[in-house]
């Protein structure tokens, strides 16, 4: 599957071969369904939520995690868990044509740098892994925490207690759903990605189940280093090549990104690959949100 088209991607999603890696873009038909507003989801609209509408200082807009860490500072990270536990767990969004197409699916395997619920709603009919991150904790030498859904509700589990044969959904940003737990501010990131890079923040069952594995980059763009960091940990030990990215207009940052790390950018985007599974879909999914 050296240069495949998208039909050839979606028969490896549906195998397992193929493993879904879903950033904001994914989102980009989701709104409030009583203000109609578009959730906040890529960086730029999760920190002007946080800010009240308000841009911040340019050096704190270019990312997410910048301006996380700049309200931590001031006003302690409590405030940072609070507003993201409040949009993604007390407020109503419509769903995603995005995820309703991979509830149909509903791959063994599926990496999501959201911090929404939308993939864990997509599986609430089905018993599955929930694997999230969680950094600057104490008690533990692992960065990530466990828990079991059974179809009705989640329990915390070791990760000597897993059933391998339930399909794994890996939240490394956090949800929050059962409990709220995020990595947001470049403090968390520091951690994390030390834990990670360390081998702590991934459980030992799915680092033997990802080896040899592939990923399709579904509506995120390379772009942002907190990002890109993640991203080169979670795909380590994939098959050859790693994986191939969806983006519909490549820059050059993104070019040299995805050549060093072997990714195969398909230009082309999720409108185009659900169209080739056979779904007709409203025109803002898989709208650019310069993630």
């Amino acid at each position: 599957m050296s240069e495949p088209n998208l039909t050839e991607l979606l028969a490896g999603i549906r195998s397992g071969q193929v493993v879904p890696y879903l950033g904001p873009g994914v989102l980009a038909d989701v709104t409030h369904t009583r203000t109609s507003a578009a959730i906040p989801a890529d960086s730029e609209s999760l920190i002007l939520a946080m800010n009240g509408g308000k841009p911040m200082a340019p050096r704190l807009m270019w990312e997410f995690a910048r301006a996380a860490m700049d309200v931590e500072l001031k006003r302690g990270r409590k405030a940072v868990n609070t507003f993201l536990t409040d949009t993604y767990g007390n407020q109503a969004w419509t769903r995603a044509a995005f995820h309703d197409w991979l509830a149909d699916i509903k791959p063994p395997y599926v990496i999501d740098i959201n911090r929404d619920t939308q993939l864990q709603t997509s599986y609430s009919d089905t018993p599955h892994i929930l694997v999230r991150g969680i950094a600057r904790t104490a008690g533990t030498d692992y960065r990530f925490v466990l828990h079991h859904y059974d179809g009705g509700q989640y329990t915390e589990i070791d990760q000597d207690a897993v059933d391998t044969r339930l399909p794994v959904l890996f939240k490394p940003m956090g949800t929050p759903v059962p409990d709220p737990t995020f990595i947001a501010s470049d403090a968390d990131y520091v951690d994390y990605i030390t834990e990670l890079m360390g081998g702590f923040a991934i459980p030992s069952f799915l680092k033997e189940y990802r080896r040899g594995k592939q990923y399709l980059f579904i509506g995120m763009r390379m772009l942002r280093d907190t990002e890109r960091m993640v991203l080169s940990d979670m795909i380590y030990g994939a098959g050859n090549p790693p994986a191939w990215a969806l983006i519909p207009e490549p820059t050059a940052k993104e070019r040299r990104f995805c050549g060093n790390k072997g990714i195969q950018i398909i230009e082309a985007d999720i409108k185009d690959m659900m169209s080739a599974d056979g779904h007709t879909l409203p025109t803002a999914v898989g709208a650019d949100v310069g993630c």
